[in-house]
């Protein structure tokens, strides 16, 4: 039997054997289910990812434009069907409008502490964001975990779901690598407003803060990491599987960290700009 048909024996609902012990039972690797992708037929992955390369292009793009779009490029959809795939993939248009991060009508929603606030060294202010990464036969999404002002990407997961857990691990990551924020700053998904990422941040003393409701300008910085990521690494590969797209990801954010030079950084590397902070925080 083959890795892959033991990773579908998988019961994600399972009460009695949790997924590392049905993973051991099986013989394969824990973390390889994050990296299978969800499937959905040739017609609505073609559809989801032209959806993705317009929206990457033209950001401020509502489901309407985008519809029109690609009626004009060969592509049927109608306003709804091109909303609902959004909402799947997390994709909301920069003008205020409906909110397509999938908030829970029971977790509390945390001010937006940014306005107006200088940030300008290392470890002030983390952001945090999911996006859409198409694979061969599905999609995952990807989170990152941002320093806000050197840009330097701090941590990453790749996932099949959207429960949380991934995100929890990368900020988990980010904290043992460089220690805490002041402020870590989102937007009012689910899965930064679940128990588990609300109790990382407090009991390490982070602030947290939140997006206003339908505000993409308020974490504009990840969303052009997103447009970076994608066109420089993602939609230059035909990325077959979730372990071809770690490690598509894994190379482009090691040049990206090391090697990109920021005009807004003076034209250093994020990785500069961060440690030379570092340096700069300890010499005072």
């Amino acid at each position: 039997m083959s890795p892959s048909e033991r990773r579908e024996m998988i019961n994600r609902d399972c009460t009695d054997l949790s997924l590392t012990k049905q993973c051991k039972l099986l013989k394969i690797s824990r973390s390889s289910l994050y990296y299978t992708p969800i499937g959905m037929d040739d017609e609505t992955l073609k559809l989801m990812t032209e959806i993705d390369r317009v929206f990457t292009k033209y950001p401020f793009f509502g489901s309407r434009q985008i519809a029109a779009y690609l009626l004009r490029n060969g592509f049927h959809a109608g306003r709804h069907r091109v909303r609902r795939l959004m909402g799947i993939m997390g994709l909301q248009a920069i003008y205020k409008g409906p909110n397509t991060s999938k908030k829970h009508p029971q977790h509390p929603i945390y001010p937006y502490l940014l306005r107006k606030l200088p940030i300008t060294r290392a470890n002030h202010v983390w952001c945090s964001d999911i996006t859409y990464i198409p694979v061969r036969r599905g999609f995952l999404y990807l989170v990152v975990i941002m320093d806000w002002a050197t840009r330097k990407v701090l941590a990453w997961r790749l996932s099949n779901t959207l429960d949380g857990s991934f995100c929890v691990e990368a900020l988990n990551e980010a904290i043992a690598k460089y220690g805490t924020p002041e402020i870590m700053n989102t937007d009012q998904g689910s899965q930064f407003t679940g128990a588990a990422w609300i109790t990382t941040l407090t009991e390490a003393d982070v602030k947290i803060s939140m997006d206003g409701r339908g505000r993409y300008l308020d974490n504009i910085f990840i969303e052009r990491l997103w447009r970076s990521l994608k066109q420089e690494a993602v939609y230059l590969h035909e990325l077959q599987d979730g372990f071809q797209a770690k490690r598509v990801i894994k190379d482009w954010v090691g040049f990206y960290n090391s090697e990109r030079p920021h005009m807004a950084l003076d034209k250093r590397s994020p990785d500069d700009a961060f440690f030379d902070e570092e340096r700069n925080q300890k010499a005072a």
